[in-house]
């Protein structure tokens, strides 16, 4: 274990010591939610994930087994959380759509048929859809990156994670994580060569890669 502090802390909390899991809070609470409401975007569920993320801790304190910094860990058990419980919102999103989508078919006698929507591009000016084209160009440029390459860029410039949080998250040292970073950058900047000027990928919360 790096630190002899850390190392009493977690040797006290698997001892039950009521002060240092408030220590624990403490410490790590404030940076935990903040990880979680850049993974959920939603207060409430960052809130719930935060909770759950030191309950996590403590519950399992007993498998950290110190190769790794304490926060490091408590970070990966963060990204985990705030993972499952977009997973779970997203299977509970698609069954109501589903639902309200059966409730919205047509009657089988109704074959009426229905004036098509045309799409009324009038209100877009030149710059919006020269924006429009970059951020759907960089989605693509995005996914077709090598997952070597994108989770890096995902975690440090769409989520906005440290080099240390996204190193955990992706369990390599801190120098891997930059190169990976870099080399994505790289790659990414090729591909979007026609819209030089036009984007940052140094700007965490960037409106081309979050929209």
């Amino acid at each position: 274990m790096r630190d002899s502090a850390e190392k009493q802390l977690v040797e006290r909390i698997r001892d039950g010591d009521q002060t240092a899991i408030a220590e624990l809070s403490d410490s790590y609470g404030p940076r935990i939610l903040q990880l979680a409401l850049r993974y959920t975007r939603n207060r409430e569920d960052a809130e719930e994930v935060a909770q759950d993320v030191l309950l996590k801790v403590c519950r399992r304190i007993d498998a950290f087994r110190g190769d790794s910094a304490l926060s490091s860990w408590i970070y990966r058990i963060t990204f985990n959380t705030a993972m499952s419980r977009l997973r779970s919102a997203r299977a509970r999103s698609l069954e109501l759509q589903a639902t309200s989508a059966v409730s919205h078919l047509p009657d089988a006698d109704d074959r009426s048929p229905k004036p098509r929507e045309v799409a009324d591009w009038s209100a877009l000016a030149d710059d919006e859809i020269m924006r429009a084209q970059l951020r759907q160009r960089l989605i693509k440029a995005l996914r077709d990156l090598p997952p070597i390459y994108r989770l890096p860029v995902l975690l440090r410039d769409v989520q906005g994670l440290s080099t240390e949080e996204a190193s955990a998250v992706l369990r390599v040292k801190d120098q891997t994580l930059k190169s990976r970073l870099h080399r994505g950058r790289l790659i990414l900047r090729d591909r979007l060569s026609e819209f030089a000027g036009g984007l940052s990928l140094h700007h965490p919360g960037s409106p081309l890669i979050r929209h």
